[in-house]
């Protein structure tokens, strides 16, 4: 027994350690991106070049005809909306086009590319194949359906790309759920994840190495960049499209960085048992896409290691420094969240601290989920996922 809890005592102590160095990286990385943040919002907006806006489409979701609009909406001098499904009767092709109906005077055009050809395991990127062919302009924004935004968008994603050495620029973003604080608690905690563990991980990266990577909900990219990265064909390989196309374009020397403008994912009101599966869809993916880094991020959850500490207490007859072990993880995320909330301008930032402790916990379990397998589920099909993010056809 002296020895398990030996075991279990350093275990505990070592991830606090790792988990609680993290958490002082992200605060000094989102003070670095606040610092920056507010910097380049009092920056003049001189450079508006005409720019495509490529939005792939696949079926309707709740409040996708608001994301919709907020692109029609945009105060910028020239820009095309092109959207692209497979097929001319697609639920979300329609509402594009009834939302483009109120905004005649938006230039906005509607695709189709049918099924994807059987190299493009990513349809996604199929559909961006169709759009670049179509678009007038060299300059893309590209975003995903369920992305929201406001009116300056375009002005602030586009002064990015401002120096012609400038490739790639994607932003981080905030998860919302439709329902506020009335929606459900697992959408709640996957809103939270996206907008505190996937934005402390990237502002840290930024901070140590630079970018080296890109996040596709929202991108401001140059048309050539995707002939550079290797085209839209071999793109079409890979789940995680986006991080391939920004980690070759950096290893090629051009720029890549991510930009400080703010958007929303919109995060649908799911049963937990559907949030869990494409949680751990997107965690698989990272596990091929780095799986060095990965691995190493299994040491930066802080809850996981409070419960050992609290659990090493309750065994070894220190039950009080149990329970102030696991307090001070507890401290540990809701340090890290309110930073973080706080740096990315999130008015609701006590709510998302406040639950993101248990969020931390399940990404955890979500982290060890990722080692399981190498199938997963997505739009009514099986896949799997190969060295490298690659992903093979479905069954």
């Amino acid at each position: 027994m002296g020895l398990l809890l030996k075991i279990l005592f350093w275990i505990a102590a070592v991830g606090s350690v790792t988990s609680t160095i993290y958490c002082l990286m992200v605060v000094v990385a989102a003070l670095r991106f606040s610092f920056r943040k507010h910097r380049e919002e009092r920056a003049s907006t001189e450079f508006f070049p005409p720019v495509s806006v490529l939005k792939p489409l696949h079926g309707t979701e709740l409040g996708m005809e608001r994301n919709l609009e907020s692109f029609f909406e945009q105060d910028y001098p020239e820009f095309e909306l092109l959207f692209c499904a497979r097929h001319d009767s697609d639920a979300g092709l329609e509402l594009a086009r009834r939302v483009g109906q109120r905004y005649p005077h938006v230039d906005a055009k509607y695709l189709t590319c049918g099924e994807p050809a059987p190299q493009f395991h990513n349809a996604k990127v199929f559909s961006l194949a169709r759009l670049d062919a179509a678009a007038k302009h060299d300059l893309f924004i590209t975003s995903d359906a369920d992305v929201r935004v406001k009116r300056d968008y375009l002005r602030r994603m586009v002064q990015n790309l401002k120096s012609p050495q400038m490739g790639l620029a994607s932003c981080v973003y905030l998860g919302t759920t439709h329902a506020g604080s009335a929606a459900g608690f697992s959408s709640q905690l996957d809103a939270v994840g996206k907008s505190v563990e996937m934005t402390s991980g990237v502002l840290v990266a930024d901070m140590l190495e630079g970018t080296k990577f890109a996040l596709g909900a929202s991108m401001a990219v140059r048309k050539q960049s995707f002939r550079d990265a290797g085209g839209f064909e071999d793109l079409g390989q890979f789940y995680a499209d986006d991080f391939v196309l920004g980690n070759r374009l950096a290893a090629k020397g051009i720029g890549v960085q991510m930009a400080t403008h703010v958007v929303r994912l919109m995060v649908e009101d799911t049963p937990f048992a559907l949030s869990f599966r494409n949680q751990l869809r997107w965690m698989q993916s990272t596990r091929r896409s780095r799986p060095w880094g990965h691995l190493g991020s299994g040491l930066t959850f802080a809850l996981p290691f409070g419960l050992l500490g609290l659990l090493w207490g309750l065994l070894s007859g220190h039950a009080l420094l149990g329970v102030l072990w696991l307090a001070a993880m507890v401290a540990n995320r809701w340090l890290q969240a309110g930073v973080i909330l706080r740096a990315m301008g999130d008015e609701d930032w006590l709510r998302g601290t406040a639950i993101y402790p248990i969020r931390d916990l399940l990404g955890s379990i979500l982290w060890l989920g990722s080692y399981g397998g190498e199938r997963f589920y997505y739009r009514g099909k099986v896949y799997r996922l190969k060295h490298g993010g690659r992903v093979e056809a479905p069954e």
